[in-house]
């Protein structure tokens, strides 16, 4: 009752104060919600103490007439009887009642049209998100398919460009180029022509002479060689000049076409084999491979010395060589000797032959004296060429022998002064990692005492608030995943097409996928309904084409097998005891070879494991060295290796 009567006084109130019609007055329903709740009261004081200026001061002026009015009221109240009471009750809660159903139809009918506008309100929003969805879409698919357009043009370019230069290539093939003389390759005219010799040719002897000097350089480069005209080459110089040798061939290939390179490569092969068997002849190396004791059969070397001794020691060489000194001084003592003796005996022939030839008259006899003359001193001089040329033989030999073995000295004094500079490099070495190990071991200790003073001073007076500060959030962290658990984003997240059905957002795109032929095409198929539908043409002529190679394999199947069948019936039965024995014959020819070979296998697996074993062992000593902490600033995978063995005992721990 009081709600009523103040409606119809704030109705009344809105009419009065403010001068309104009765038609703009809003709806009995809306007067009615701001009525009920907390807002009556206010409401209520509104219509009472808030008037317009006009009215108040028309109302100081009637207070008086009011309250007559109001006393008239008590007394028409208080003569009337019980029973018209009663009747002006049932009336009102009569009327009160009617009021009620038609304020409810009333609401029913706001909460029914507030319903559709807030359906048609966020259909139109879903609506909006949706076409600005699609058109981001489309605007993404666009910028792709103009990116993909120009990389399609980029390639066109780059393709026709290749063709250009593969047409003119393939023109130039077809002019023959001649290398010298070419009608005369049995005389070999053809590697000294008279005329000027082709382009390609000049450019490929150039890129090989240039290649054969880079690998001159570096194989000077790796003896160590420090004549004044090798010349050494650092990484970055090979790199470039290798660099520099690729890209020159690159541009002869594009050049000119393959045939003309590769008879050109050709033409120079064959000057090099001409030029190398002629060096050969000149030489002779038939009869320096005889001399070294090898023999040259099928492309190779064979020895045919027996094996190498041991190399005697330095001391031993020395002392046979110095008794082959004495030795040849005692020769040339004797041999002295014996030409004293010798010349003694011919000068007492001389005397005693001028002695006759004085005693002697006749003229025969001076002519037979002058004949043995002539005669000893042929003789003579034929002993002492003899003697002359076995001394020279003799000393040829010992000169060869003595070469030799101060060629064996030279080598072992190499090999002594190498292995003593390996030495004093390793000593360096040495000592330069003893260095760095003790450097390393006190820059450790300092880290680790500053490491220490900064988590007692910053970090551990900081780790209760970090403690609480974390547990906090993850109490929120916690309580926010609790409820956003129970909200299902699935159910939450969809859109209603024409206002007929409420479909997941998932399942739009810029293709109206959702048709059941469409999805039935795509089940039938085996197409995916993520896919873009434009990919249905090529996954159907995949499937036809593997829909043909299946029928043409059950064909080759079926036929096959009808042959089968029909060699199978006109082969003889077979003979099931004489396969049997076959079949055992080959177990056991497998047993035999297969054994030893499992145990050969077995034992590597065994020999493999002690050896893991032992490498497990050097490991863990390697890695209880001092000397692993020599080099802290090398870094492997971002991480040093204090760092990774840190890692390592963390995960141990954690294991």
């Amino acid at each position: 009752m009081g709600d009523r009567t103040l409606l119809r006084e704030l109705k009344r109130w809105a009419i009065e104060e403010f001068n309104l019609p009765t038609q703009s007055l809003p709806n009995d329903n809306y007067f009615k919600t701001l009525c009920v709740g907390p807002g009556a009261s206010i409401w209520r004081y509104v219509t009472q103490h808030i008037f317009n200026q006009r009215n108040v001061r028309v109302m100081r002026g009637n207070l008086r007439w009011y309250k007559v009015l109001h006393d008239k009221e008590l007394k028409q109240v208080v003569g009337q009887s019980d029973a018209a009471k009663r009747f002006e009750l049932q009336e009102q809660i009569d009327e009160l009642r009617v009021e009620l159903n038609h304020l409810d139809s009333q609401i029913n009918g706001t909460e029914a049209q507030l319903v559709t506008e807030e359906e048609s309100i966020n259909r139109s929003w879903e609506m909006v998100e949706e076409n600005q969805c699609r058109e981001l879409l489309l605007q993404a698919f666009k910028q792709r398919c103009m990116k993909e357009r120009h990389s399609l043009s980029e390639d066109i370019l780059k393709i026709s460009g290749h063709s250009q230069v593969l047409e003119q290539l393939s023109r130039r093939a077809e002019v023959k180029v001649l290398f010298g003389n070419e009608t005369s390759n049995s005389s070999g005219d053809h590697l000294n022509p008279s005329g000027a010799e082709p382009k390609v040719l000049r450019s490929v002897r150039e890129l090989c002479d240039e290649r054969l000097q880079f690998f001159q350089s570096l194989q000077e480069s790796e003896l160590n060689m420090t004549s004044s005209t090798a010349t050494h080459l650092t990484r970055e110089q090979r790199t470039a000049v290798f660099q520099h040798w690729l890209s020159a061939v690159e541009d002869l290939l594009q050049c000119y076409p393959p045939n003309q390179v590769l008879s050109a490569l050709q033409y120079l092969a064959l000057g090099q084999e001409m030029t190398l068997e002629e060096m050969l002849a000149s030489l002779g190396m038939a009869r320096d491979v005889a001399a070294l004791r090898f023999r040259y059969e099928s492309n190779h070397l064979l020895d045919i010395s027996k094996e190498e001794e041991e190399l005697p020691t330095v001391k031993s060489l020395l002392q046979s060589a110095w008794e082959e000194v004495e030795q040849s001084l005692m020769e040339l003592a004797q041999t002295r000797s014996r030409i004293q003796q010798l010349q003694t005996q011919l000068h007492t022939r001389k005397k005693e032959a001028h002695l006759e030839l004085i005693g002697g008259e006749s003229q025969t006899d001076a002519l037979s004296l002058s004949v043995f003359k002539l005669e000893m001193q042929c003789v003579i001089q034929a002993a002492v060429r003899n003697g002359l040329r076995d001394q020279c033989v003799q000393m040829e030999q010992h000169a060869s022998d003595r070469q030799e073995d101060l060629r064996n000295l030279r080598s072992q004094w190499q090999n002594i002064m190498d292995f003593r500079q390996l030495g004093d490099v390793r000593q360096e070495q040495i000592s330069g990692l003893i260095k760095g190990n003790s450097t390393a071991k006190t820059e450790l200790t300092r880290v680790h005492k500053e490491i220490g003073q900064f988590v007692q001073g910053k970090l551990v007076p900081q780790f209760a608030n970090v403690l609480s500060a974390a547990n906090r959030l993850r109490n929120s962290v916690s309580q926010e995943a609790r409820q956003f658990g129970n909200v299902s984003l699935l159910t939450l997240d969809r859109r209603i097409i024409e206002g007929e059905q409420r479909i997941p957002a998932s399942w739009l795109s810029i293709h109206r996928l959702h048709s059941l032929p469409f999805h039935n095409l795509c089940q039938s198929l085996a197409f995916p309904m993520y896919r873009a539908p434009e990919e249905l043409y090529t996954q159907a002529l995949s499937q036809h084409l593997e829909l043909r190679f299946l029928r043409r394999l059950l064909q080759l199947h079926s036929s096959s097998l009808t042959n089968v069948e029909k060699q199978g019936a006109l082969l003889p039965a077979p003979d099931q005891q004489g396969l049997l024995l076959r079949v055992l014959e080959e177990d056991k020819e497998l047993l035999k070879s297969l054994l030893p070979k499992v145990r050969e296998l077995t034992q590597r697996c065994s020999q493999g494991l002690s050896y893991g074993y032992q490498v497990k062992i050097a490991i863990s000593h390697w890695w209880d060295q001092p000397a692993q902490f020599a080099l802290p600033d090398i870094r492997k995978g971002g991480l040093t290796f204090q760092q990774w063995l840190q890692r390592w005992k963390f995960a141990a721990k954690a294991s």
